[in-house]
């Protein structure tokens, strides 16, 4: 590669790209080597080559915009979906984000040594600029990698806690046309909101006209907290289903008198026990207690 020393940190992107085109295969089997790609593509090393090319090709198109430092520009495109989903399944199997960072920045040392390979005298002015390019365009790399490996982080965070959300608040049928939702710790916007769905939801369909909100295992009630019981509670109601607060304890109770809540709209009982008799009982089914003595007779 012959580059005229007066031009040369102003061709070395283009030398760049034009080198990675040409190195793309030699490049490609290299990295197929390095941790980053050997620890995700375990069964078919071919698919890891045929991965590293991908990202190859992403940085040559870079290199020939000259923007080697720009996260934005479009070459990176293709390298947040490869390296990204890669870097994702190194979290996955528990890989720090530092050793991540360690991975993507191994992959350096391969291609530069390429890259000198190509010139005469490795110390000139055109082999410098080059190498020094280059290592701009790796180093934006690592930081298109963790940018994406951490966004993707939040998300998984993010549906990992909005699962939680649903899984703490489950609806159950206690009897047909009756559902009840038994809270369990703290309840704030996002909880009550996955609440008022699940809850809207099961009362469709379950065909329920009646639905039992249980509070037994929340630990206190402030204003807020009350405003989510009335909004689920009016919310049902236009759903054509009676609600019913129960399990509130007497500490709940003083807490909601002193703070001056108006909850005489909402159907109250002591007791989920007691919230599903009034229900049986509203839908004419009686609940008998039956002597265990004459059963057993």
């Amino acid at each position: 590669m012959q580059v005229p020393e007066q031009d040369a940190a102003e061709s070395a992107p283009q030398a760049v790209s034009s080198f990675l085109e040409r190195r793309r295969e030699q490049i490609a089997q290299r990295w197929a080597d390095a941790p980053l790609f050997r620890t995700v593509f375990t069964v078919s090393r071919d698919e890891a080559v045929e991965a590293c090319k991908a990202v190859v090709d992403a940085l040559s198109q870079v290199a020939a915009t000259g923007r080697l430092d720009d996260i934005e520009a479009p070459g990176f495109g293709a390298v947040r979906d490869q390296l990204g989903r890669t870097a994702q399944t190194r979290a996955r199997t528990g890989a720090t984000p530092s050793q991540v960072s360690d991975e993507v920045s191994a992959l350096r040392a391969p291609v530069t040594d390429l890259l000198r390979a190509e010139f005469a005298d490795p110390a000139a002015p055109p082999a410098h600029e080059s190498v020094l390019a280059l290592t701009v365009l790796l180093g934006t790399l690592r930081v298109v990698v963790m940018e994406t490996a951490l966004h993707a982080g939040t998300e998984l965070i993010e549906r990992q806690r909005q699962q939680l959300l649903e899984v703490a608040t489950p609806v159950i049928q206690l009897w047909e046309g009756t559902v009840a939702v038994p809270l369990i710790g703290t309840l704030d916007s996002a909880r009550s909101q996955v609440v008022m769905e699940s809850l809207l939801e099961a009362i469709v369909d379950q065909r329920a006209r009646y639905a039992i909100l249980d509070i037994t295992g929340v630990p206190t009630v402030d204003s807020l907290v009350a405003q989510h019981l009335m909004k689920t509670v009016a919310a049902a109601r236009l759903m054509g289903a009676e609600c019913i607060v129960s399990g509130i304890r007497p500490a709940i109770a003083q807490t909601i008198v002193q703070l001056g809540i108006d909850l005489g709209s909402v159907l109250t009982r002591a007791s989920l026990a007691d919230a599903l008799a009034y229900a049986l009982g509203r839908q004419g089914i009686e609940v008998t207690r039956t002597d265990a003595g004459a059963s057993a007779r």
